[in-house]
């Protein structure tokens, strides 16, 4: 607290204390940076202003330990990163070496996988491995509320740390200072960038199933080209679910494209008729008792493994569930 009264002598402002804090600048995290420069030069502003200093010193004092918080952080980040292990059954852990040096290397990388290759889980984590989530947060988005949940939960589990992983979506908030990754909706990026367009709060950047190509999703996609060429430090990884991935690399300056498989055991493939008729509840009843005699079917064929249904909506389920109770009986 600043000392004022008659006899107080104003607290100038040392130059010393003016290239700590500039020295400092250079070795804090990059999402610290914009808002304690910011603080720096209104401190300088006000110093050359009054001949009193006496507030701007203690607002010095308050910034430089800001800094070396900051600068703290950045080290014990580079230091000791959160260890990683990865499932060996997932087919994208194969390719590990191969894309962590990717994102090493690359600003852009466009990373096509399909359905179980497991690149939505691991890829936040090869990010850390690659030295990302130092100097501002990993994010990743996802296209809805209950994928960025669950994605958040599964990423918290393998790194056996809540503390690492936080969920950003509507009305729901988990981020934490500690927080290496930050898994969110696409539309809370876009919120985000309203802002904070420079989108300082993450070093990292992962848009998750770009295939699909909502409005957010293309939005996103336009408004992160632009952003790489201001921010160089940003890295960026798109993934797909398709391999129509040449268009995402052209947008992004023929970025490399890294292809993984997704099956890891073969898959038959099983075709029914669309189901007829105009009436609503009728379709809707058929559609279960067709599911259910169906799932009857398989478990004759054969007992081992499970099996994973499908439907619309939730009266199709449950409505599926009970047809194949009576027949389990």
């Amino acid at each position: 607290m600043s000392e004022k009264g008659p006899g107080a002598a104003p607290r100038e402002i040392k130059p010393v204390m003016l290239k700590q804090a500039e020295k400092l600048m250079g070795e804090i995290r990059g999402c610290d940076r914009g808002h304690l420069k910011r603080d720096l030069e209104r401190i300088k502003k006000a110093r050359r202003k009054t001949k009193d200093s006496s507030d701007s010193h203690a607002a010095l004092e308050k910034l430089i330990s800001g800094l070396k918080a900051s600068a703290e952080e950045r080290r014990r980040r580079m230091s000791t990163p959160p260890d990683t292990s990865y499932p060996a059954e997932l087919p994208i852990v194969v390719r590990r070496e191969e894309i962590v040096d990717a994102i090493r290397k690359n600003q852009v990388i466009v990373l096509s996988g399909e359905t179980g290759s497991g690149k939505t889980t691991q890829i936040p984590k090869m990010c850390i491995e690659a030295g990302r989530g130092v100097d501002g947060l990993i994010g990743c988005t996802q296209p809805r509320r209950i994928a960025a949940i669950t994605v958040a939960e599964r990423i918290a589990e393998e790194l056996k740390n809540p503390e690492l992983v936080g969920c950003k979506i509507r009305f729901h908030d988990s981020s934490k200072a500690p927080n290496y990754i930050r898994v969110m909706t696409d539309g809370i990026l876009l919120a985000e960038a309203q802002g904070h367009p420079a989108l300082n709060a993450y070093d990292t950047l992962i848009i998750d199933e770009a295939h699909e190509r909502s409005l957010n999703i293309d939005v996103l996609l336009g408004m992160v080209r632009k952003l790489i060429d201001r921010r160089r430090n940003l890295k960026v990884i798109i993934t797909s679910a398709t391999l129509d991935t040449q268009k995402f690399s052209k947008h992004f300056r023929d970025a490399p494209i890294i292809e993984v498989s997704g099956r890891t055991y073969p898959v038959e493939i099983r075709y029914e008729e669309p189901v007829e008729g105009s009436d609503r509840e009728n379709a809707a009843s058929s559609l279960a008792e067709r599911t259910a005699v169906a799932i009857s079917s398989l478990i004759k064929e054969s007992r081992s493994g499970d099996i994973l249904a499908f439907l619309p909506t939730e009266i199709d389920i449950r409505e599926t569930m009970m047809i194949a109770g009576r027949e389990f009986a």
